[in-house]
């Protein structure tokens, strides 16, 4: 099973989400330590919990700023390799932007919606006259009071495979 049907399946499934969640836990080592765990998914939207655990917790008690950074970066990618094939394109972070608003003091959630309107817009339309396309993804990340804690904008670069130039020692 390839992950874009691990996914359709994580989107009426509890079963699959729990697995889709325990394979990502280890497809993504960086990610294990903060229990990111996918609250919901389905074509145009995911929620991610970034839960108020110690690995998760600041020098004074709140919700880590980098973590918080890395739970909108990890939506917005996800959801982006839901609608595109990984095997024919390439998504590479050119930057980040936080704003934070509120110290997290509990469990977070980060949301991040796209519709195929958007997607066929700023990638898939030109990406036929250009070899990259750049596109910035919100994120909003409120914790468990509905307090916003933090804006997230990720810049993504996004280029078909065939178009990659690698550098040959």
């Amino acid at each position: 099973m390839d992950f874009n049907q691990l996914v359709a399946k994580a989107e009426k499934s509890s079963f699959y989400l729990r697995l889709l969640n325990f394979v990502l836990l280890r497809k993504i080592p960086f990610n294990k330590p903060h229990k990111l765990q996918i609250l919901t998914i389905s074509k145009n939207k995911v929620e991610i919990k970034y839960p108020y655990i110690a690995s998760n917790i600041n020098h004074i008690k709140g919700l880590h700023a980098c973590g918080l950074a890395a739970v909108s970066e990890y939506s917005t990618g996800l959801l982006l390799l839901n609608h595109l094939n990984p095997d024919s394109y390439r998504l590479i972070m050119k930057s980040l932007e936080m704003q934070y608003h509120y110290q997290g003091k509990k469990s977070a959630t980060a949301s991040f919606s796209m519709d195929d309107d958007w997607l066929s817009n700023h990638v898939i339309e030109p990406l036929k006259s250009s070899d990259a396309v750049f596109v910035w993804c919100e994120v909003k990340v409120h914790d468990e009071d509905g307090n916003h804690l933090s804006t997230c904008k990720t810049n993504w670069q996004i280029k078909k495979w065939d178009k990659v130039k690698m550098k040959v020692d």
